[in-house]
């Protein structure tokens, strides 16, 4: 039996690295099997063969300057970072069972001129198999914050905690998901109290285990945050294993979703979570049926529907556009909850670059969506959220 579930645990990774791999090698392709040009033909603006192989097929004969390897549309050490300052350091975070040391890798981005700023930040967790500079490349976040002026922080999961670099979301213990969850709120902590950002408008947005991530520290630490963003993300509250995580990303929840919500938290007392779901309808790694069970756990923590997922206050407004479906819930005029589900998307990040790993150019910009979201949200000291005031003249509530 022990082995028949750890197949189908590899099963489960071995589609995700699947993903990455078919990816990198069409982009192999795409770089390597154009022969090269002769010198007077004019180089492709799109396809840039590698200077290792350029230099193989035409050792001596090229002396112009031969293209560098294809560029992604956003660099990490270039045009992504842009002009602000990107750190990448460790924090120290509370030591966990069995951990002496519990160092949370991490990178920082402050845009330019806004130093001594109270500025929002934007907590950024990264799925399987991802690094923080590909998901910082591949969403295209950095630009954003140049734009609207926010920090942005990417909490990097080591591969001494999971190979893959899984968080461990489906596990609220000590020794796994709750450390997890309790490092990136410590980082949180650290970095408001050492560079002034405002504490009012913290937000965290996840892919994948990364948005498995988002949901159990939305649960778990509502105070903290003021918005949530999950992208292809699995339902709550039911898997406590990890042969339990991928039943429930294949096929989601089994239970009642807002049932479950009520079995991990008190929602009489809880203060409530603005989210917005994000999923492509060609997810075959995590079940689209996951965002509308995900979609119905917030209804729930923000006490919009009851125990059995029935409405209990608020309309919905709904809009099919270009293959997209949005679906805001609101409640007094403030939308609550933002379901966006893209035709055609798999599990990538929509929107995003194309040129990184689950990230796909089809579909609406995800990171963009993201933002426009969050900036609407604020949570006040005494714990409720409430419509930015600092962007309601401007935009006006949604």
């Amino acid at each position: 039996m022990a082995k028949s579930l750890s197949k189908i645990w590899l099963g489960g990774l071995k589609r995700l690295l699947a993903i990455q791999t078919d990816h990198a090698s069409k982009t192999a392709k795409r770089t390597t099997t154009r022969p090269a040009k002769a010198a007077t033909s004019k180089p492709s603006a799109k396809v840039r063969p590698l200077k290792q192989v350029a230099v193989l097929r035409a050792p001596a004969k090229r002396e112009a300057p031969h293209p560098a390897a294809r560029e992604s549309r956003v660099r990490p050490r270039a045009s992504a970072w842009a002009s602000g300052s990107w750190t990448r350091s460790f924090h120290s975070a509370p030591a966990s069972p069995g951990r002496l040391v519990n160092h949370l890798q991490y990178g920082l981005y402050v845009p330019a001129g806004h130093a001594r700023e109270a500025l929002p930040l934007v907590v950024m967790l990264h799925g399987c198999t991802q690094s923080i500079d590909e998901f910082a490349e591949g969403t295209r976040m950095n630009v954003l914050a140049d734009r609207f002026g926010f920090a942005v922080v990417y909490p990097e999961q080591s591969k001494h905690a999971h190979s893959h670099r899984c968080w461990h979301w489906y596990d609220a213990g000590e020794h796994a998901g709750g450390a997890e969850a309790r490092a990136v709120v410590s980082l949180v902590d650290a970095l408001v109290a050492q560079h002034g950002f405002d504490s009012e408008r913290v937000y965290v947005a996840g892919i994948s285990a990364g948005a498995g991530l988002t949901a159990l520290l939305a649960a778990t630490y509502p105070d903290r945050f003021a918005a949530v963003a999950l992208h292809s993300g699995p339902a709550f509250g039911e898997a406590r294993s990890g042969i339990a995580a991928m039943d429930v990303m294949r096929r989601g929840a089994r239970g009642e979703p807002a049932e479950l919500v009520d079995e991990t938290v008190d929602v009489a007392h809880y203060p409530g979570m603005p989210a917005i779901i994000i999923h492509g309808d060609a997810d075959h790694v995590v079940s689209p049926v996951n965002a509308d069970q995900l979609a119905e756990q917030f209804l729930r923590l923000n006490r919009m529907v009851d125990e059995t997922g029935a409405r209990k206050s608020g309309e919905v407004r709904e809009e099919r556009k270009s293959g997209v479906v949005m679906r805001d819930y609101v409640r007094g005029g403030r939308r609550v909850v933002r379901f966006c589900r893209v035709q055609g998307l798999a599990h990538a990040w929509s929107g995003g670059d194309d040129a990184v790993p689950f990230h796909s150019a089809k579909g609406p910009d995800a990171s963009a969506m993201v933002w426009e979201f969050f900036r609407h949200q604020r949570r006040t000291g005494a714990g409720r959220v409430v419509e930015n005031t600092a962007t309601a003249a401007s935009a006006g509530a949604r």
